[in-house]
């Protein structure tokens, strides 16, 4: 497995935190998301993002990996709120009011949104949609056009200035994925969280669509948040990993370690339902069972149905996230011994 090149930074440096260790541009802490009395989609969700790098968010689907994104750019559908902690550059998101959290979405945290078809306004131009946020900035027309074009252009759509006139049904998939990065970056923010950027795409568009983000996360000093279910798109561009199973964290850490050497057996089962994710071998070993529902978890590790080390510990009590090795985090009641084999 080839690493990810680690990102430059044009960003400030993180301030001081406890201990004199930089603060991460974002800090999650305890977070869940549900409906208020009803089951939590998202349950005690924990991890950081350092500026300029990428972190990614990985698990079957239904884990609760878009939820806990679309929570931290303050995106829920109706009835579902979040609770808990989040801190971006050490101010509290989820205590800031509806104006604020208006104000860092789309300037300071943008996001890539899984289906760019979707996402997109099927009666408004592509250059249009690109310039919106640039328009609200007082920009004069002639500048936002020239932007929208150099932005287009950044995020590798061809003949910008012809395309930007073009609607959202005209473009390929491909294209519309890059006009959506293009969006997201007309606001010069400094986290992108990508969500499935590459899924309805052919493997070669995908490889592409990595490469430029990778790119302008060089070249801009960008964290990037990817959530994604496929392993080998995280394997080879985060630098840290967030295994997620049923809303919770199962593991944590840095991506090239915690690959080769899960200290949980969901992120054991996931590396060996992937060929070529660790090894060079074709053979691939499918996870047994279903994913577990977040709505409807059962009691003690929400893994034990499936788990093939799972003991009667494991039917009743929840683990909590412990630290097996440095910068290593597992929510395993029998973390250390998944670790040493």
């Amino acid at each position: 497995m080839s690493g990810p090149t680690t990102a430059g930074g044009t960003g400030r440096a993180g301030a001081a935190g406890p201990g004199g260790r930089a603060e991460p541009l974002l800090r999650v802490a305890g977070l869940s998301v549900g409906a208020p009395g009803g089951p939590r989609i998202v349950d005690g969700v924990s991890f950081e993002v350092p500026e300029a790098t990428t972190v990614g968010l990985i698990g079957e689907s239904g884990s609760g990996k878009t939820m806990t994104a679309r929570a931290i750019i303050g995106l829920l559908p109706g009835g579902v709120e979040a609770g808990g902690t989040l801190r971006w550059r050490g101010e509290d998101l989820l205590g800031a009011g509806p104006g604020r959290r208006r104000a860092v979405r789309g300037r300071e945290i943008a996001m890539i949104f899984q289906d760019p078809l979707a996402a997109l306004n099927p009666t408004q131009r592509i250059g249009r949609q690109v310039g919106e946020i640039l328009r609200r900035d007082g920009l004069p027309r002639r500048e936002v056009r020239r932007r929208v074009v150099e932005l287009l252009g950044l995020a590798g759509v061809p003949e910008p200035e012809e395309r930007m006139r073009r609607y959202p049904h005209e473009f390929s998939g491909g294209l519309r994925q890059r006009a959506m990065i293009a969006l997201a970056l007309a606001g010069s923010p400094a986290l992108l969280l990508a969500d499935e950027p590459t899924t309805a795409l052919d493997v070669t568009v995908q490889a592409r669509i990595l490469r430029l983000l990778r790119s302008v996360q060089r070249e801009r000093g960008l964290a990037m948040l990817l959530v994604s279910h496929d392993l080998r798109v995280v394997a080879h561009t985060a630098h840290q990993v967030v295994v997620m199973y049923a809303g919770r964290v199962a593991e944590r850490g840095a991506a090239r370690q915690l690959l080769a050497r899960p200290a949980h057996p969901y992120t054991a089962a996931l590396v060996r339902s992937v060929p070529a994710v660790r090894t060079r071998s074709a053979l691939a070993t499918p996870l047994p069972g279903s994913p577990a529902n977040p709505a409807e978890r059962p009691a003690g590790c929400a893994f034990h149905p499936r788990c093939p080390l799972a003991r009667e510990r494991c039917r009743t009590r929840v683990p909590e996230v412990r630290e097996v090795a440095p910068g290593r985090f597992s929510a395993c009641h029998f973390a250390a011994e998944v670790f040493g084999s």
